[in-house]
């Protein structure tokens, strides 16, 4: 398995993405894992009613994304989250395909500490955006 990124192969302004279509199945397993049931994600009849006119993924799924981004690409295996930020910006639906970007905004090389600004789009547009804290050992 690769390492990722040392600390100091890093730079700030350096990015990574990756893309997953959100499927049926995606979303009950993540309930199923999670827990959360509520049924803006589960229930057909209720989200018909809901102000989203549909079923929604979980926004927590997108942010699985971000992490999957940060654990597999940059700055890849080993890193340790710290924190993250996320502000919601729009429902992602079953078939929505989800790019998930991090770029790193700054670089602690002492204390082995990277920051990156993270965002999840469709078609381009944010749903999801926010930073993160991440300690590369």
């Amino acid at each position: 398995m690769s390492e990722g990124f040392s600390i100091d192969e890093l730079e700030v302004g350096q990015s990574a993405s990756m893309s997953k279509t959100v499927t049926e199945a995606d979303v009950v397993l993540f309930a199923g894992v999670t827990g959360d049931f509520n049924p803006a994600h589960v229930n057909e009849e209720y989200a018909k009613e809901s102000m989203f006119k549909g079923r929604i993924a979980h926004g927590m799924m997108s942010a699985g994304f971000i992490s999957a981004v940060l654990a597999m690409k940059l700055p890849g295996p080993g890193t340790i989250y710290l924190g993250q930020t996320l502000q919601f910006k729009a429902p992602v639906r079953i078939g929505d395909t989800v790019t998930a970007t991090v770029t790193v905004s700054e670089i602690n090389v002492e204390k082995k500490i990277v920051k990156l600004d993270t965002v999840c789009t469709v078609a381009g547009k944010p749903v999801v955006k926010g930073d993160c804290t991440m300690m590369k050992p």
